[in-house]
């Protein structure tokens, strides 16, 4: 091994031993137990299926009833962890760009009658490849991306969506809470290429481009194939009378008839997909009326206008019908390096799921029956905790492959292989928590005794209710 690869352990080995101390001091109540949990979740063999069955580990030295009760009744500063994260060495893009990426994520509690704060989740592959809605918490995620094919994402941030939520409000605050806390840590500074936000088509991105129009952010989403945008007002030969027009004519992108000749068109030839073809067209923006998130809008709607991007590939993993895919950028007058840029970063947002698999299948995020969605919020966290941790042991991991797997290239290993070996990391780094003091259990409920105090039932969905007319509703506001 040359000196540089020793110094380079050292340093990661120094940066999992600092943030392991920081995660330990975010936990104010209960953090012996809740860090060792976390101990427990990366030390284990297998998958976690159950939370007791991690109080079986060595790194966990305390019972189930400890486990449980650091889950209810212990604390995470949660502002402070998200700035730890904040600090740590972010991964970019081509050319040194940040490209965030968000997506929501449920946490499924379909017979969870007594859980409150649940909402009808959309799942996408259940029952015979149908879309349905199913009780459950969901969870937005903010994660930095990686270049180049991975399943590797650095998570910054984690909201869960309560009943009285709006899924672009949260949005923008998570996008402008992360954007400020990676300034405060040196992570972009003035005078460098804005940061790529990329969502999928189920964000508002035109309204988000509105609202977060102040930060040093360029949004991308993507489009459903029926919507109906407009094109800048052409210009006039003589003024006409009456009042000037605001939008152009239409440009639907389920009708070719109605697209005009486009700014840029770029061929891309990748391994995976075959030849990609991107095609843009400047200042398209949609026809926003006083309906949904524009309704308290006060005076005139804007013109939002941007970038619109059409990506034709010749293949998909699986033999499935290549269908185009739209984008719409919030940037304008965008040059052919740009859209090519764009489509690719929108590609790298598919990372984020498999993150979310790992999150369900290997790590248990959803195996617990919590009741309480405090509990739940304090769990995702220590979820996003240990793989934060997996992420800063990747050079420090060796490739401990079973039989019939193939080897992993150097910086290649997938965090399920990580994991594998975090045991004999462990000892390596910092262990903050403190050895647990003997006690008694609990008397517990008298034998014989009944619940006199049954859980309260909760409904599921939103309980937000607005006026059914837009008349009475400015009626109500005025």
């Amino acid at each position: 091994m040359s000196l540089l690869d020793i110094a380079t352990r050292v340093e990661s080995l120094t940066v999992l031993s600092r943030f392991r101390s920081d995660v330990y001091d975010c936990m104010p109540v209960r953090g012996d137990a809740l860090f060792e949990l976390t101990d427990a979740v990366l030390c284990a063999e297998g998958v976690v299926r159950s939370l007791v069955d991690l109080t079986l580990t060595a790194e966990h030295r305390r019972g189930h009833g400890a486990l449980y009760d650091a889950l209810n009744c212990g604390r995470i500063d949660a502002g402070r962890l998200r700035a730890t994260l904040a600090g740590l060495p972010l991964p970019r893009a081509s050319g040194g760009r940040i490209v965030l990426g968000v997506d929501v994520s449920p946490w499924l509690r379909s017979d969870a009658s007594t859980s409150p704060d649940r909402l009808f989740c959309h799942v996408h592959g259940r029952a015979k490849n149908q879309h349905q809605l199913i009780p459950g918490w969901p969870y937005s995620f903010v994660a930095a991306l990686e270049k180049g094919r991975t399943s590797w994402t650095a998570l910054l941030d984690v909201v869960r969506l309560s009943p009285d939520d709006d899924l672009t409000d949260v949005t923008a605050r998570q996008i402008r809470g992360v954007v400020a806390r990676l300034a405060e840590a040196g992570h972009w500074r003035e005078g460098e290429p804005n940061i790529l936000v990329v969502l999928d088509s189920g964000y508002d991105v035109t309204r988000l481009a509105f609202v977060l129009a102040d930060l040093p952010v360029d949004l991308l989403g993507r489009l459903r194939s029926d919507r109906v945008l407009r094109l800048p007002v052409p210009p006039e030969g003589r003024p006409r009378a009456g009042r000037p027009r605001r939008h152009g004519p239409e440009f639907a992108l389920a009708k070719p008839d109605t697209w005009p000749t486009p700014q840029h068109t770029t061929t891309t030839d990748t391994t995976r997909y075959g030849t990609a073809e991107a095609t843009s067209w400047d200042r398209v923006h949609p026809r926003l009326t006083h309906r949904g998130p524009w309704l308290d809008h006060q005076g005139e709607l804007p013109i939002v206008e941007g970038t619109l991007v059409r990506l034709k590939v010749d293949r998909l993993p699986g033999d499935r019908d290549p269908r185009p895919v739209w984008l719409w950028s919030s940037c304008t007058q965008a040059t052919a390096e740009d859209v090519d840029r764009w489509w690719q970063s929108f590609l790298r947002r598919f990372d984020l799921e498999h993150t979310f698999r790992l999150f369900k299948q290997t790590l248990g995020w959803t195996c617990p029956k919590l009741r309480s969605p405090e509990a739940a919020d304090r769990w995702t966290w220590l979820v996003i905790a240990a793989h934060t941790q997996l992420r800063l042991a990747r050079p420090l991991a060796e490739d401990l492959r079973r039989p019939w797997e193939k080897p992993a290239e150097p910086g290649r290993l997938t965090p399920a292989r990580v994991r594998r070996g975090f045991r004999n990391l462990r000892p390596k780094t910092t262990l903050p928590a403190r050895a647990p003091k003997p006690s008694k259990p609990g008397p517990g409920r008298p034998p014989g005794s009944k619940n006199r105090r049954p859980a309260p039932h909760y409904d599921v969905g939103k309980t937000t209710k607005r006026e059914k007319t837009i008349t009475a509703h400015q009626r109500q506001k005025g």
